[in-house]
């Protein structure tokens, strides 16, 4: 017995490592609760396989922190070492057993190790900020391969054939967050030497290389899509039964070139059914149905099936069948399942009465992830026929009544061995079975088999009870030694007790002392279309066996029905006939043959791919060469190669053209994209990598393809979204509004012509949003004071918004202000520029009057020359009195007009920068109210304007050109001037004097349909059509996306201040 470590309140870790020879090495580490960490290592080497052991830390570093021990799987005289990555970032490698070690410090940090499966020196490391890297010297040099890999997605390329073994398959990250299959040599994977075998993106996490196939999932439409590629060729969708519909899938085993997968359907939730594939991996039949499955403790997903070590096709499933949970077992890879027969007696000897079907045995299936524990069930390649296993006779699995059972002849029989679980290891190729009681007690015991657990006699095997934490047994199953490690308290150190069976045996095994055993199943010996014959120790002979030689033969069986399953799309009747599933068409078969060729038409059965019978029922089951019929076109479809109905402007799109039924290579294929380009093709081989074709402009574009030949034609039509990226919007309303008046709310955007919108508006508090298809909307406030509304506009996967805050009140007053001139040559004409300089003024005219700011409400407008709107708002505190009377806004109203005509207000651009502020009218009148009564003064004014305005328009008629006379025919929206005009702004914006705007009266609308929709305090009209439009538009915006969309305000809706009389207009520019 050997002693490690110090006893000390401390959790303790330990490694234990068999090498060659008779080296064992041993890593144990201390755990501080207190501290949080590792504060202690040491690393233990033993040459006489355990009965002495030598510390290492002098040749590690006495100060060194070990986390992690490996050994090399391909020459395990080759050690490495990885140190705490909170201390310190390096390795030590050891060449000689672990005898010696040399230091390499590291720039990364280890997070785990992937060795080559055949190249020595050849090493993958992943580092704890996903990167991967790669060594060729066994750890000594890395070079960095890739940033951004996911976690357990990197595979060395292991084919059968062997080729390319210095490929690298991983899944990474790229600068958008999408992940993308990659492979490259592992000396070089810079971007230009990298391949992407799979078009397009995949599922984060759901790349698998095994063997000659590499997976992918691919979600699209809310459910997953799974591809396979059978040796590196081009991948192909996987085929399942029609109505599965999965939702999830892991892959069980590759083995002899065909896929075993655990697929979970959309009516599942704790359980999955099985499946088996054609030799590449595309189409796969139903093997067994609802299987269960749980979650383990780092949320994988366990499914509860075995596959037992040593013989082929043979698994193990617990399946659930009306809530309760059997074992089954099958010999011929899911062929046919069976449950298992329970023992005929029980420990004690007394009779077992269990009757198939209502009453078998039932093991529970769980591996250990432990090295140094066995799980519920355990089987080994060197002993193939025996299986030891924790479970239950009754009528279904209990996690209650557990006790062990083995069976010698791989699961025809089972024997009760033991009323509790034990831990069970394999000697000597399993001529000795060791079991030790699973127990929270220290123990001294254990039991052991020399006849394949017929027998067992108990041994003691240390003088104390033990704690057992774990058993060392490799490479037992060639050896008669083993190591039991634990603790004879809770603060002891670790105890390590080396078990020597050598002496139990006088000799070793001869020929005579062997027999050779046939696998059968109930009787029956041709499994898997062959007779399988094993070489074993007899039972009642105690010699030793060494090493395994492997002693199996195999003879072919005459091909039966008991050999073939149903074939892809066809289901197994009572009768036991494969017959077509009812969403099959066995015809669609010969959808990708050509008049003049063949191809395989399946009979509804198949061979599974490792069965090695023949003659016998073999030609009639298999498929029959058969020449391809000539059919006209059927099933005809046309989709983008990503699925999805939307792309970019200016991008190529990858059409991709199928067709269910017809003579393809003879076929005419025309397709036309919308967009007045066509293309034609001879047959459909020139499109099998997609048809590619970009769009200039954006909008919906309806793609028609035509399929014909000599016997039909059939069409198909794909209406695709073309998008110009949204980048902006800009919610263009009013600043004030009149109460119970409508008024106009528009999304501008840039582009302005972006594809296929959807306008999502918010009013106040509101909880129900209005959604409209168009940008522009009109709506009445009937409550006074401040209101929100917000609008988002979705645009593929693109959501924007934009929210404005609009005063309503029943009366106001407005005046147009106008500035001195050199406030232009400080003027970006930028909104925040605007919002500044309209709280300065706001501020110069509370101090030049005295008058509340509440009642006063500044915006500066775009263009030059630049100007304002002043409004004079009836301000009332919060319990609703002292409320403005129109006498009291006419009363502010003149003393504003007096101090701004007495050149009172004004404010300091900076320092030496005067900027005065005047009223812009053209006489000192009082401010006109617009409500709906007008006075006879007021009107008398409009008229007068409206025959200035016919005026203008016959000069405009005649084409006779007044100097300085601008007109604006509608408004020119600030945010989109602000953003598309790279002009300066006196060459894009008229210089109009205030006193040629035209007023509200003098617009001649159209009328519009409206809808009205419910608000607590606005009444929402939406126009079925019209955006706002813009006046200048420089040529750079409209070559990028198109120009802008036309706008157009209802008749009586409230409309913009670029369209008003300085003195008849209640309105502000939009925000």
């Amino acid at each position: 017995m050997v002693s490690f470590g110090k006893g000390q309140s401390k959790l303790k870790y330990l490694s234990c490592q068999s090498v060659i020879s008779q080296v064992i090495l041993i890593l144990t580490k201390l755990y501080d609760y207190n501290l949080g960490s590792i504060t202690e290592s040491s690393l233990w080497r033993s040459t006489d396989y355990g009965t002495t052991y030598e510390k290492l830390n002098d040749k590690v570093g006495l100060k060194t922190i070990l986390s992690y021990l490996y050994v090399c799987p391909t020459n395990k005289r080759k050690i490495m070492l990885l140190t705490d990555p909170e201390v310190e970032s390096s390795l030590l490698i050891s060449t000689d057993e672990g005898a010696t070690y040399q230091k390499y410090r590291l720039n990364f940090y280890i997070h785990s190790l992937l060795f080559h499966p055949k190249q020595e020196d050849w090493i993958l490391a992943y580092s704890q900020d996903q990167k991967l890297f790669s060594s060729v010297e066994f750890g000594r040099r890395w070079l960095l391969l890739h940033e951004g890999v996911a976690p357990n997605r990197f595979y060395w390329s292991m084919m059968v054939s062997g080729r390319e073994p210095d490929l690298v398959h991983l899944e990474a990250k790229t600068v958008d967050g999408h992940a993308q299959y990659i492979t490259c040599k592992m000396q070089n994977c810079s971007e230009a030497s990298q391949n992407k075998p799979f078009p397009g993106y995949i599922d984060h996490n759901s790349l698998i290389v095994q063997d000659d196939y590499v997976f992918v999932q691919v979600t699209s439409g809310g459910r997953p899509h799974y591809y396979v590629s059978y040796r590196r060729n081009a991948f192909t969708p996987i085929k399942l039964p029609k109505y599965s519909l999965p939702k999830d899938m892991h892959v069980i085993s590759t083995d002899e070139s065909q896929v075993f997968a655990a697929v979970q359907e959309w009516n599942q939730n704790d359980t999955y059914n099985l499946y088996i594939s054609d030799t590449r991996g595309v189409y796969f039949t139903l093997a067994l149905e609802n299987v269960k499955s749980s979650q383990g403790l780092d949320g994988n997903v366990m499914i509860d099936l075995y596959e037992v070590a040593g013989i082929k096709g043979m698994f193990l499933a617990n399946k659930k069948i009306d809530n309760q949970v059997k074992t089954f077992i099958t010999y011929n890879k899911g062929r046919d399942w069976n449950l298992l027969q329970a023992p005929d007696t029980d420990l004690k000897g007394n009779p077992v009465h269990c009757l198939l079907p209502y009453c078998s045995l039932h093991l529970h299936l769980k591996v250990s992830e432990n090295p140094y524990t066995s799980g519920n069930i355990a089987s080994r390649d060197t002993a193939p026929s025996i299986i030891v296993a924790s479970g239950n006779i009754g009528p279904e699995l209990s996690d209650s009544d557990i006790s062990m059972f083995v069976s010698s002849d791989a699961g025809n029989t089972w024997r009760q061995i033991f009323e509790e679980e034990h831990s069970v290891l394999y000697l000597d190729q399993g001529g000795v079975l060791v079991a030790i009681k699973h127990t929270s007690l220290p123990i001294r015991h254990l039991w052991l088999s020399f006849d394949e657990g017929k027998s067992w006699s108990k041994y003691s095997f240390t003088s104390l009870p033990l704690f057992v934490d774990g058993i060392l047994g490799e490479p037992g199953e060639e050896t008669l030694i083993m190591t039991v490690f634990g603790h004879f308290s809770h603060r002891s150190e670790w105890q390590l007790v080396k078990i020597d069976y050598k002496t139990i045996f006088d000799r070793r095994c001869a020929e005579e002392d062997y027999w050779t055993w046939q696998l059968h199943s109930q009787g029956e010996a041709c499994i898997m279309g062959a007779k399988r014959i094993y070489r074993k120790r007899k039972s009642e002979k105690k010699c030793m066996q060494g090493k395994y030689a492997g002693g199996m033969t195999s003879e072919p069986c005459v091909c039966t029905d008991a050999d073939f399953d149903c074939d892809y799309g066809y289901e197994r009747h009572s009768n036991g006939q494969c017959l077509p599933a009812f969403w099959y068409n066995p015809s669609s078969l010969s959808k990708d043959c050509s008049l003049g060729q063949s191809y395989l038409n399946s009979t509804g059965y198949r061979k599974v791919v490792s069965n090695n019978c023949t003659d016998g029922v073999r030609e009639q089951y298999t498929a029959k060469p058969q020449q391809c019929p000539g059919k006209a076109p059927q099933g005809l479809r046309i989709i983008t190669s990503d699925g999805k109905l939307t792309a970019e402007q200016g991008h190529n799109v990858t059409f991709l053209v199928q067709l269910e039924e017809g003579d393809l290579q003879r076929s005419l294929i025309q397709v036309d994209f919308g967009d007045g380009t066509a293309v034609s093709y001879a047959n459909l081989s020139s499109t099998e990598d997609g048809i590619k074709h970009t769009y200039q402009n954006v909008g919906i574009f309806r793609v028609t393809v035509l399929v014909e030949n000599s016997l039909g034609s059939d069409n198909a039509v794909l209406y695709l979204h073309v998008t110009c990226p949204l980048e902006h919007v800009h919610l263009s309303l009013p600043f004030v509004t009149t109460k119970n008046k409508e008024v106009n709310a528009t999304a501008v955007l840039w582009p302005s012509q972006v594809g296929t919108l959807t306008y999502v508006w918010w009013f106040g508090n509101n909880t129900e949003p209005l959604i409209t298809l168009e940008g522009s909307i009109t709506f009445t406030f009937s409550v006074e004071g401040m209101n929100t509304i917000t609008v988002q506009v979705s645009a593929g996967n693109t959501i924007l918004q934009d929210t404005k805050t609009i005063a309503v009140y029943e009366q106001f007053r407005s005046l147009r202000l106008s500035f001195s001139p050199n406030l232009d040559d400080y003027n970006p004409d930028i909104p925040e520029w605007r919002r500044d300089i309209s709280r300065v003024v706001k501020r110069a005219l509370v101090e030049a009057t005295g008058i509340s700011s509440k009642h006063i409400l500044v915006a500066v407008l775009p263009g030059l020359p630049t100007s304002a709107e002043l409004f004079i708002l009836p301000y009332q505190d919060a319990t609703g009195e002292n409320k403005r009377t129109a006498e009291d806004l006419e009363q502010i109203s003149e003393i504003l007009i007096q101090k701004l005509n007495q050149n009172f207000v004004y404010f300091e651009l900076k320092p030496g920068v005067r900027v005065l502020v005047h009223a812009a009218h053209l006489t000192a009148a009082p401010l006109v109210d617009l409500t709906p009564s007008h006075s006879g003064s007021a009107m008398l004014m409009l008229l007068s304007v409206v025959f200035v305005g016919l005026a203008v328009f016959i000069i405009y008629k005649f084409k006779r050109k007044i100097p300085g006379l601008n007109i604006y025919a509608q408004m020119q929206n600030e945010k989109d001037q602000e953003m598309v005009s790279p002009v300066s702004q006196r060459e894009s914006i008229p210089n109009v004097p205030q006193s040629e705007l035209m007023s509200p009266e003098q617009l001649v609308d159209e009328k519009l349909d409206v809808q009205p929709i419910e608000q607590p305090q606005a009444t929402v009209q939406n126009p079925r059509k019209g955006n706002a439009a813009k006046v200048v538009w420089t040529e750079d915006f409209q070559k990028a996306c198109g120009s802008p969309r036309g706008f157009k305000p209802r008749p009586g809706a409230e409309v913009f201040p670029q369209l008003l009389s300085p003195r008849a207009q209640k309105k502000s520019l939009p925000m």
